[in-house]
């Protein structure tokens, strides 16, 4: 049985039609009888303890049912350190050690310190508004660069692959002895996910035969995270607490990390007895809700006079809050993408009284990539050698860090098809050389990659006497076309036609697979999918070959192959029946198949990533310093692609992400208190349908033959990672300015 009809297709996506007709269920949206609202009361300072905490006047307020502060709110139990082999605590970890109304303490403005729960959403609100509350204030850590904790975590997240502190060679060394040298700074400003979709849990408590039962509706796009997490704090078996995602509207990194929204409302309801919403609102997001973290980095490039790269240190000092350890890895691009014999990079860690980072589109690359990118750019100028050419020329064969083969690499071609596109060889190469009017135009351009992992996954497939299918796995829908391209792999694993298959995700309930994170969900799932489809086929040809009435009776399973929802002989196609007919006979409904896949041997023998090329034009204005970016081209290598058209959306949507990274998007807090000052999308800019260029997306579409039988990459991120250094370096060729600080606003040509 081969994969080759449904899969790759440019299929419409299933769930189209569903949201824009408003008919795809999102978490606030689900009516569960007896519901009431809870709204959250913030901490008004940044660091220090609370005084007095005065609920009477929001309890006497109308449709009042509690008001639950760090006095009253039901105890939870601490999180261990590590569950399984993810990282939940410590540094490098992906939650809080801070537990919602647990004590009297503050650490960041914004901060939930208490919770009420009213009849309504608007009850709720105006009884918040009522809780009165004072503090014993202390000044708060706000700079990353003096705080008194400073700590050098070890890993990314725990991961045993993922050093954050690595010296290769005598990088040092290296670099005093380098003919040519470049050290620059590079800083990056706080940004933020911002979903369509704000951050809503239901929590409903249930008695089954006296035994509590907790079910979530909940934001997330990692299920099992959420149901360990809620289990672990509420003192409850994994089993008995469920969680149901069927639907995310954006994620781009939230909404699988901080869990604070899951915990209060899950100790509400308990408290009440009835089941409780909690939605952010669009100021709370910008607190509670993730972010990621701003960064200054330090790059230090030595070459050859022939553009050889020697060495290269890149040293990243970044924050995180004091309950977390979460550390933006911003050298997994420089770590792996040149071959440089001397490579060192590390990662300092400022704790802050801030709110918590967490993963965003291209954690550690998308920052990463544009610093590394940008110092590249600035070699080829200094060694007056075209950007393209000085990449080719430090073009890694394998791995540098590891030594290992590339399971697939063929970067080479991506260059060569984005240089054709945006006419890279047509332009002048002489800084602030090309004008039209009172616009400067530049050219740009940058490698990207992205880590092309895959993790172990489970899914069920049935095929009903009606011969129809469903395939289920707990996964997820972040707008990414998880339904669709699933759908597709369904139907070739099950030898059905697409439109008889129906994939379900988004419940704890369905076969177990890993947060949608990190671009794995399609290399992870889809084989998984893949052999539940085929386990499912199997049980149906072994009920055919005990069947004395059936034409294929006793015969081999090799011998036999499933074609449109029929099995026939492979050398006799005519002999053969319908899944129904074989169903009907045997006076079954259904029949189940299940199958959990997950990476061999090849994961230590070859070294995974995706990787591209990304060329930018650029016009600016010279008087008022107004970037317009005019075409962004964009040619990928990221495998065999399921389904082109979800896949092109995919991408664009990434580099759009990037281009606002870039130009416009960042998060201000008070240095003076640590209170946002961004806190809506009035401030918070990001890209517009104007702001958008004309965007073209490629892919050499190769299939990686070690990575599955599928042969895909993820393709969620590399999008966005390669987009700011291509824009910025395109800036530089424009103007003859280097912009070294994200984003690129007008006030910094001025000040430059």
């Amino acid at each position: 049985m081969t994969v080759s009809e449904a899969t790759g297709q440019p299929l419409d996506r299933v769930d189209g039609r569903l949201k824009v007709m408003g008919g795809a269920r999102y978490t606030a949206e689900w009516d569960v009888p007896g519901l009431v609202y809870g709204a959250v009361v913030v901490s008004t300072i940044a660091h220090g303890t609370i005084r007095t905490l005065d609920t009477a006047a929001a309890l006497r307020a109308p449709g009042v049912r509690a008001v639950l502060t760090h006095d009253n709110a039901p105890r939870l139990q601490p999180l261990p350190e590590k569950v399984g082999e993810t990282l939940f605590r410590g540094e490098g970890g992906i939650t809080e050690t801070r537990q919602p109304l647990q004590d009297a303490t503050v650490e960041y403005a914004g901060q939930p310190i208490a919770l009420v729960v009213a009849d309504t959403h608007e009850q709720a609100r105006h009884a918040a508004s009522l809780v009165r509350v004072t503090y014993e204030e202390r000044p708060p850590q706000l700079d990353q660069h003096t705080a008194a904790r400073q700590s050098k975590p070890e890993s990314f997240l725990g991961s045993k692959e993922e050093k954050l502190q690595v010296t290769i060679g005598d990088p040092k060394a290296a670099l005093a002895a380098a003919p040519v040298q470049v050290q620059q700074v590079y800083e990056s400003g706080i940004t933020h996910h911002s979903p369509i979709e704000q951050v809503a849990t239901i929590a409903h408590w249930e008695q089954r035969g006296g035994t509590d039962f907790l079910t979530l509706y909940d934001t997330t796009r990692g299920l099992d995270n959420t149901q360990a997490v809620a289990a672990l704090s509420l003192g409850l078996p994994k089993e008995r607490v469920r969680v149901i995602c069927p639907f995310v509207g954006g994620a781009f990194g939230a909404k699988g990390w901080l869990f604070a929204p899951v915990l209060l409302a899950a100790m509400a309801a308990r408290v009440v007895k009835r089941p409780v919403k909690l939605e952010w609102r669009r100021q709370e997001m910008f607190t509670v809700a993730g972010q990621r973290a701003a960064t200054r980095q330090t790059l230090a490039l030595g070459a050859t006079r022939d553009g050889k790269l020697t060495a290269l240190q890149h040293d990243t000092h970044t924050h995180s809050s004091l309950s977390s350890g979460f550390t933006e890895p911003c050298a997994r691009v420089s770590r792996m993408m040149y071959a440089v014999p001397n490579l060192g990079f590390s990662h300092q860690l400022a704790h802050l009284n801030l709110p918590s980072p967490c993963p965003m589109r291209g954690p550690g690359e998308t920052v990463g990539g544009w610093a590394l990118e940008c110092a590249l750019d600035e070699l080829a100028t200094e060694l007056n050698l075209d950007p393209v050419e000085l990449r080719l020329r430090n073009y890694a064969e394998k791995n540098p860090e590891t030594g290992k083969p590339w399971s697939s690499k063929n970067l080479r071609e991506c260059y060569a098809r984005g240089k054709a596109l945006i006419g890279w060889d047509a332009r002048n190469p002489k800084p602030r050389s090309m004008r039209e009017g009172r616009e400067l135009i530049g050219y740009g351009m940058a490698t990207t990659m992205y880590p092309a992992g895959r993790r172990k996954a489970a899914a069920k497939a049935t095929i009903f006497a009606d011969g129809r299918a469903l395939v289920q796995s707990a996964t997820h829908e972040l707008g990414n076309g998880a339904y669709t391209i699933f759908r597709q792999i369904g139907a070739d694993g099950l030898g059905l036609p697409v439109e008889q298959v129906r994939f379900e995700l988004g419940d704890s309930a369905l076969p177990t697979t890993p947060t949608a994170g990190g671009s794995v969900t399609t290399a992870t799932v889809g084989p998984a999918v893949l052999q539940a489809a085929r386990a499912a086929v199997r049980a149906l040809q072994q009920l055919a070959a005990r069947d004395a009435k059936s034409p294929l009776y006793g015969a081999a399973p090799e011998a036999v192959e499933a074609r449109a929802g029929r099995l026939q002989l492979k050398a006799t196609p005519a002999t053969g029946e319908t899944y129904a007919a074989i169903l009907k006979r045997a006076g079954l409904p259904s029949i189940v198949g299940t199958d959990e896949a997950q990476p061999g041997a090849e994961r230590e023998q070859y070294s995974f990533y995706s990787f591209g090329a990304v060329f930018a034009q650029v016009r600016v204005d010279e008087a008022s310093g107004t970037v317009r970016v005019a075409r962004l081209c964009g040619v990928y290598d990221v495998g065999r692609l399921m389904n082109p058209k979800t896949a092109h959306s995919q991408i664009i949507g990434g580099m759009t992400m990037g281009l606002g990274a870039t130009l416009m998007e960042e998060t201000s807090y008070d240095p003076r208190n640590g209170r946002a000052v961004v806190r809506n999308f009035a401030d918070y800019h990001m890209p517009s349908m104007a702001d958008t260029p004309d965007i073209q997306v490629e892919w050499l579409n190769i299939p990686d033959p070690f990575i599955s039988e599928l042969g895909a990459r993820g393709i969620g991120e590399i999008g966005c990672v390669g987009t700011p250094a291509a824009i910025t370096n395109a800036v530089f060729h424009a103007t003859g300015r280097r912009l070294r600080s994200l984003p690129l606003t007008p006030d910094k040509f001025f000040s430059a």
